[in-house]
C-alpha cells in the first residue's frame, strides 16, 4: 500500500478509535490542587499542581509546540480590585522534547507545577478558572474547563471592606495554603483563547460543538451532493469501471475503498488549503465584507439561473481530459486521478453547495474549513463506498431522469433565496436601501411558492420530462413531493405577515432588520411611528436620549427594540452619561449588522417579557455595531490598536478596539455590564445562550452588584 495512503487509514483508524474509546467512557487520570504561596510582602504564587494516576497520560506545556491542534493549559484567575496577575505564567516540571511524524512537542508526564504570579492588596478569596487537556499515546480527552478558589488568610494584609477572616486565628504561618481538589470528568474542549472574561457558558464548549454542527452539516451536504445529476449519474459507472478492472471481487472493493478515501484528501486538502492560505479571521472577515457578499450573490444567481435549465456551468474540457488520462493508470495513481476526475466533472453540481458552505466554516476558526470539507466529502464519497461493497444494490438504485432534473430545479429556487441573502448582507453594509425588508419577504415568498407549484407539476420548464403518470392515464405527485411543496407553502404563508411587519421570530436572523421596513401595521404605517414608551420619555425629560449615530444607526436596530419600545444607544460614552443621570446600569451589547447569532438572541431572549421588562426599566442598552465601517471617527479618536493590531478608523473600528482592550474578548454577540464610571458589574461575560431563565438570573446578578455599589 502507498505511503501516502497508509498515512490516511491510519487517521481514519484513530478517529474511529477515539470514538470507540469515548464508547467506553474513559475517565480524566489528572489530579489538580491549586495553592497560594506568598513569596514577601503582598506578592504570592497561586501553584497548580498536576499530577497523573496513569503513567502514560500527559498534558502539554504552556507553549506545546506542534502543528497548532495541541491544546495549552490555561490558568484564569478572574478580575478583582483586591488582587491581580502581576507576571508571566510560567510551568516547572521535567518537560519531554517529543517528536512524533516530524511534530515535534513538549508536554509532561506524571507531574508538573503551573504558575501564576499575583499581587494581592486584601484578605479574600481568589476566584478563577483553568483549562486542561490529557492525552497519552493513542487519544486525547476532551478538554475541562474547572474552577478553582484559594482563600488568602495573611495577617501583614488588611481585610476587605465588610469581610471576615480567618488571619486571627493564631496559625504562625502567614503563607496562605489553601489547595482545591478538582473533579476529574472531562467534560468540554476549549479553544485556547486568553482573557479576563470567561463567557457564562464556557467558549470552549460551545465551539466545540459548532465544529461537531459544522461537520455534521458539511456531512448533510455531501450526501445530497449525490442527488445531484453529475455525481449520482457516475456511481453506477465508477463502481462498474472498478468491479470489472479488478481480477478479484476483493480487490475491486479495495481499489472503490482507495477511490472514496482519494475523493476525501482532495476536498480536506482543499479545506487545509484554505485555512492556511486564509486563516481564520481573514475567512470570517470575508464572509462579513460587503463585497465578498456581491460576489457570492452573483455566483448563487449564476447557478441558481442555471440549475432552472438557463444554460450549463462546465469547467474546461482540458482540465477533465488531462486527468482523465491518468485515471488509466493501473496504480493507485490512477485511481487518485479518476477521484480528482470526478470533483471537477461535478463542479457544476457541488460548487453551489460548496460555495455555501466555506462561508459557514468562516465560523469555526481556523480548523473550520478543514472540519467543513472533510465532512463533505465523507458524504459524497459514502454511496461509492457502498455500492462497491454491496454491488447488488446498484440493481436497486433508481434510474436516472427526470427526478435528478427535479431536484436540479428545487436547488436552483434554494440557491435563489440564498442569494437574495447575500444581497441583503451587503446592501445593509453599504446602506443601500435596495433590498429593505418588505421587499426581501416578498422575493422570498414568492419563491416559496414557486417552488411549491412547481413540485405539484403546476409549473414546468423546457427541459422537464413528461409527468409521471398512474395505472389510470392521469398525472400524479410522488409523497415526497407532495410534502415537499406543502412545507414550501407553509412557509411562504409564514412569511407573508412580515409584510406588514409581523416578528416572524424563526427568521429574524435572515430577514433585513425591522428597522429597514417601511410600513409596519401595528405603528400606523410609518417605521418611525408609534407612540413614545415610557423609558424613551424618562431619557427624553432628563437630557440624556441618544443623539450620536442615531439617524444612521436606527436602521439597524432589532425588532423588538421597535415592537416593545427599548431604548437603545450606539456609542459607548453617550449610555454611561444617561446611565450617570438615570441611575441604571449599562449592557453594553456587543454587535454586528449581520449577526446571525445576535438576531437570534434579540428574537429568543430578549423579546421575552421577563426580558423586555428588565431591560426597559432596569438598564440602560448600549447596542455597538462592530462592523459598521460607513461612518469614520473623529481624527482625535483614531489611533492604532496593539490588541488589534490594526488602526482604528471607523465607528465598528472603535467598538471593536473597546471589546478587546476593555474586555479582552472578540466577536458577536458578547454582553458586558458596567455603571456609569465603566466598572464591571459581573466577573462574567455573557455570549450567545438562548436559555432565557439564564440571561434573567444574568441580569438579576448585575443589578445587585449594581445596587451594591451605588446604594
Amino acid at each position: 500500500m502507498p505511503k501516502f495512503f497508509r498515512y490516511i487509514l491510519i487517521l481514519l483508524v484513530t478517529s474511529l478509535y477515539s470514538v470507540a474509546s469515548f464508547g467506553q467512557i474513559l475517565k480524566d487520570p489528572t489530579v489538580w490542587k491549586v495553592e497560594a504561596k506568598k513569596k514577601k510582602g503582598n506578592q504570592y504564587e497561586l501553584v497548580f499542581h498536576f499530577s497523573t494516576t496513569d503513567e502514560h497520560w500527559h498534558v502539554y506545556d504552556l507553549v506545546p509546540g506542534g502543528d497548532g491542534t495541541m491544546i495549552a493549559p490555561e490558568f484564569r484567575p478572574a478580575k478583582s480590585t483586591h488582587y491581580k496577575v502581576s507576571g508571566k505564567i510560567r510551568s516547572e516540571g521535567k518537560r519531554i522534547d517529543e517528536t512524533i511524524e516530524d511534530i515535534g512537542t513538549i508536554h509532561y508526564f506524571h507531574k508538573a507545577d503551573f504558575i501564576v504570579p499575583v499581587t494581592v492588596d486584601t484578605n479574600g478569596t481568589i476566584k478563577g478558572t483553568y483549562m486542561y487537556q490529557t492525552c497519552n499515546e493513542q487519544t486525547c480527552l476532551p478538554a475541562k474547563t474547572k474552577p478553582f478558589s484559594v482563600d488568602i488568610n495573611d495577617p501583614e494584609l488588611p481585610n476587605a471592606a465588610g469581610t471576615e477572616t480567618a488571619a486571627t486565628t493564631g496559625t504562625t504561618d502567614t503563607a496562605a495554603t489553601a489547595k482545591t481538589d478538582t473533579s476529574k470528568k472531562a467534560e468540554a474542549v476549549a479553544t485556547g483563547t486568553t482573557g479576563s472574561d470567561t463567557p457564562e457558558q464556557p467558549k470552549a464548549e460551545t465551539e466545540n460543538k459548532s465544529l461537531w454542527w459544522l461537520f455534521f452539516a458539511a456531512l448533510l451536504g455531501g450526501l445530497l451532493a449525490v442527488l445531484t445529476p453529475c455525481v449520482y449519474s457516475m456511481i453506477p459507472i465508477t463502481v462498474s469501471f472498478f468491479t470489472k478492472r479488478s481480477k478479484t471481487r476483493a480487490e475491486g472493493i479495495r481499489n472503490a475503498i482507495y477511490y472514496s478515501l482519494s475523493i476525501i484528501i482532495i476536498f480536506t486538502l482543499l479545506g487545509i488549503i484554505i485555512s492556511a492560505t486564509f486563516g481564520a479571521n481573514a475567512l470570517n472577515n470575508l464572509s462579513t465584507n460587503w463585497i465578498a457578499n456581491l460576489f457570492f450573490f452573483a455566483i448563487f444567481v449564476i447557478f441558481g439561473i442555471s440549475f432552472l435549465g438557463a444554460f450549463e456551468i462546465t469547467l474546461p474540457s482540458s482540465w477533465t481530459s488531462k486527468t482523465d488520462s491518468k485515471a488509466g493508470l493501473t496504480s493507485f495513481g490512477g485511481i487518485f486521478f479518476m477521484a480528482l476526475t470526478l470533483v471537477i466533472v461535478s463542479f457544476s453540481c457541488t460548487g453551489p453547495i460548496i460555495g455555501p458552505l466555506l462561508v459557514l466554516t468562516s465560523k469555526g476558526g481556523i480548523i473550520g474549513p478543514a472540519v467543513g470539507m472533510f465532512g463533505f466529502s465523507m458524504g459524497l464519497a459514502l454511496p461509492f463506498a457502498l455500492f462497491a461493497v454491496f454491488p447488488g444494490m446498484l440493481n436497486k438504485m433508481a434510474t436516472s431522469g427526470g427526478w435528478l432534473n427535479q431536484v436540479k430545479v428545487t436547488l436552483g429556487f434554494v440557491e435563489l433565496m440564498l442569494a437574495m441573502k447575500f444581497l441583503s448582507n451587503a446592501d445593509l453594509a453599504r446602506g443601500w436601501r435596495l433590498l429593505d425588508r418588505e421587499i426581501f419577504i416578498a422575493i422570498w415568498v414568492i419563491l416559496s411558492i414557486l417552488l411549491g407549484l412547481y413540485l405539484l407539476g403546476k409549473l414546468k420548464l423546457s427541459h422537464d420530462d413528461a409527468p409521471a403518470k398512474n395505472i389510470y392515464g392521469q398525472e400524479y405527485v410522488g409523497l415526497f413531493k407532495l410534502f415537499l411543496a406543502i412545507a414550501s407553502f407553509t412557509f411562504a404563508l409564514y412569511l407573508l405577515p412580515g409584510m406588514w411587519g409581523a416578528p416572524l421570530n424563526g427568521m429574524s436572523q435572515f430577514v433585513p432588520p425591522m428597522g429597514t421596513q417601511d410600513f409596519v401595521l401595528s405603528e400606523g404605517g410609518g417605521s418611525g411611528g408609534g407612540s413614545v414608551s415610557a423609558s424613551e420619555t424618562a431619557a427624553i425629560n432628563a437630557g440624556v436620549a441618544p443623539s450620536k449615530y442615531v439617524d444612521e444607526m436606527k436602521k439597524y436596530e432589532p425588532q423588538v427594540v421597535k415592537q416593545f419600545g427599548l431604548v437603545t444607544y450606539f456609542d459607548y460614552d453617550e449610555a454611561l452619561a444617561a446611565a450617570k443621570v438615570l441611575h441604571k446600569p449599562v449592557m453594553l451589547d456587543f454587535t454586528g449588522i449581520n449577526c446571525v447569532n445576535c438576531r437570534k438572541m434579540e428574537s429568543q431572549v430578549w423579546s421575552k417579557p421577563e426580558v423586555t421588562k428588565r431591560l426597559k426599566e432596569d438598564f440602560i442598552v448600549a447596542s455597538l455595531y462592530c462592523d459598521y465601517d460607513k461612518r469614520d471617527l473623529p481624527k482625535d479618536k483614531q489611533h492604532h490598536s496593539d490588541a488589534l493590531g490594526s488602526d482604528v478608523v471607523t465607528i465598528g473600528d472603535g467598538n471593536e478596539d473597546l471589546q478587546a482592550t476593555k474586555f479582552g474578548s472578540s466577536g458577536m454577540p458578547f454582553y458586558y455590564f458596567v455603571d456609569e464610571n465603566g466598572t464591571k458589574l459581573a466577573d462574567k461575560s455573557y455570549t450567545y445562550d438562548p436559555d432565557v431563565q439564564k440571561f434573567v438570573n444574568h441580569l438579576e446578578k448585575v443589578k445587585t452588584k449594581y445596587k451594591e455599589l451605588h446604594p
